[in-house]
């Protein structure tokens, strides 16, 4: 894994312009760094595609409340809230289940174990109810996400899946929500008294969240990335 070389915030820019720049380098970054899906044997496939669900199974729905919680204007509520509600009318818990089933992929034990310092540090960094750090963590999320379908399904076929809702529905959906987010955060930002505040805080949940992205697409065996 390659380390995060992105610049510092720009000067020249509005402030949320420079913010999705930073995270757009952070997430071409993070996806510069996977390991060619043709080169990993089944069981680094089936490790990967557990570990994604051992995560994302049981915590987004948790962040994103917790990013509901935090903010406090009525575009950022608004838009956050249709997020959840997607998440909840269409059950993409259970979609995700079915894609990791389809790839025989179910976590266990040791998968959750991978990933529990990392994901146990996003959890509480999600406790703080910051609001505009937490949005910037999200807008992150989701726009690595949906770059990152394209890999996961590649994974999936590969361990003999047909099963592609999963895949096929945050690829396009996670578009919209991208852009929406940066939306929210532009709303928060013009409320929030921290607006100013050094990058480190700004950004610590992209690098908590970072970091969890690693220990799940990494071997395990060789740790997370520097």
């Amino acid at each position: 894994m390659t380390s995060v070389t992105c610049n510092l915030l720009t000067r020249d820019r509005s402030r949320t312009e420079s913010i999705q720049e930073h995270i757009d380098c952070v997430v071409e970054d993070l996806l510069a760094s996977l390991r060619r899906a043709d080169r990993l044997s089944s069981s680094e496939r089936r490790g990967i595609i557990a570990r994604y669900t051992a995560v994302l199974e049981g915590n987004f729905i948790y962040w994103m409340t917790g990013a509901y919680l935090s903010v406090s204007s009525d575009l950022a509520r608004s838009i956050i809230l249709d997020n959840l509600r997607e998440e909840v009318r269409d059950c993409h818990p259970g979609m995700l289940r079915r894609f990791a089933t389809a790839a025989h992929a179910v976590p266990k034990d040791t998968d959750a174990l991978a990933v529990s310092r990392s994901l146990s540090n996003v959890r509480l960094f999600i406790g703080r109810l910051s609001p505009v750090p937490i949005v910037v963590m999200m807008a992150f999320f989701e726009g690595f996400i949906q770059r990152f379908m394209a890999y996961l399904a590649d994974l999936a076929q590969r361990q003999g899946s047909m099963e592609q809702e999963y895949t096929d529905v945050h690829g396009v959906c996670d578009v919209a929500h991208t852009q929406e987010l940066f939306r929210a955060l532009e709303a928060e930002i013009s409320l929030a008294h921290d607006s100013r505040e050094p990058e480190e805080t700004l950004f610590e949940g992209v690098e908590f969240l970072r970091t969890l992205i690693c220990d799940i697409v990494a071997e395990p065996e060789f740790g997370t990335c520097q």
